[in-house]
């Protein structure tokens, strides 16, 4: 049962107190508990600690708010519930990229490597635009669909023949591929906030636009929008959120494709309210899913790639079963 848009006010503090709460939890919380007042014992260890993780902190809350806004997005955009980022080739153009820079340029440094990982995410988005818009009815949502399948597929071969021929560069796209908010620095977050600054701008900008995209397009044209227009701007919003999120992180599954689901379910369909939930759930579920692995297995970590998707599954089969995913 959806609860309707009256109720919506009540969400907001209770959502505010569980993001606080996951950000606590990603800052005290590891393979080593550390009180929060260690933050003011100078030159100890403990306070290294707690330095370490709050770049790591804020990376959670961005990418996973980022992945959440940019899977309402393609799902608004395509109408098709069953569509994430990654449908649009970002994740496979990012890998291409990343593994280019690698193994023909020698790039070895994280920094490095996250620009070309954010050009090639945004270039697969262009060509599958490109591709979708063939043809006398343009880039319609399946097409759109059609085409991201599509140049995935081809893409994804080709990285997977490079790899094959060069363990190096298999060794660092490994760690890369896996998904995870560990190890980063503030310049990583540097780097990918003003994409994803621009991002949001784009996704919250066109949240009518969404609305009006999702009653079908001859209603959409007899309303008055540009589709052409009104889709090149939410795809944009889509690469620069999910493409600076993968590069910075990785591709990490799951987020993109049940937190709007999420969302809808508890505030209905209207974009102006499931975009702003979907970017709170989004950060919850990649801040959760790191602290849950870094405790699960210790002393070793499971990266939060691996534990989105471990929360994912049951989630999405939840959902299929009670019926909520419209269009299934």
């Amino acid at each position: 049962m959806r609860i309707g848009p009256p109720r919506v006010g009540r969400l907001v503090p209770i959502l505010l107190v569980v993001i606080s709460l996951a950000v606590a939890a990603s800052v005290v919380v590891g393979s080593q508990f550390v009180a929060p007042t260690a933050f003011f014992a100078h030159g100890t260890d403990s306070q290294a600690i707690l330095q370490a993780r709050l770049p790591r902190t804020v990376l959670g809350l961005l990418v996973g708010a980022a992945l959440g806004v940019a899977g309402a997005c393609m799902q608004g955009l395509t109408r098709n519930p069953l569509a994430d980022p990654g449908l649009l080739g970002v994740s496979a153009g990012a890998s291409l990229a990343m593994v280019f820079a690698v193994s023909v340029l020698g790039i070895s440094s994280l920094i490095g490597y996250l620009w070309f990982a954010f050009a090639g995410a945004a270039v697969a988005g262009i060509v599958v635009y490109g591709v979708a818009s063939l043809g006398r009815a343009g880039a319609t949502p399946t097409k759109l669909v059609i085409a991201g399948a599509v140049v995935s597929a081809g893409v994804t071969s080709w990285t997977s023949a490079v790899l094959l021929g060069n363990r190096q560069t298999f060794d660092v796209f490994r760690s890369w591929q896996v998904g995870t908010i560990g190890g980063r620095s503030w310049q990583a977050v540097l780097i990918g906030l003003p994409f994803l600054a621009v991002g949001a701008a784009l996704a919250f900008g066109g949240a009518r636009t969404l609305d009006t995209l999702a009653l079908g397009d001859d209603l959409a044209t007899a309303l008055g929008r540009r589709l052409v227009r009104d889709r090149i701007l939410i795809g944009l919003a889509v690469v620069l959120l999910s493409g600076a999120a993968t590069a910075i992180a990785g591709p990490i599954a799951f987020v993109g494709l049940v937190v709007p689901h999420a969302a809808r379910a508890l505030t209905g369909s209207a974009h102006r309210r499931v975009l702003p939930l979907s970017a709170g759930f989004g950060a919850v579920l990649v801040l959760v899913a790191d602290v849950v692995g870094r405790v699960i297995l210790p002393p070793t970590e499971v990266q939060v790639g691996i534990m989105t998707a471990v929360v994912g599954v049951p989630v999405f089969a939840w959902f299929l079963r009670r019926g909520r995913m419209a269009g299934l």
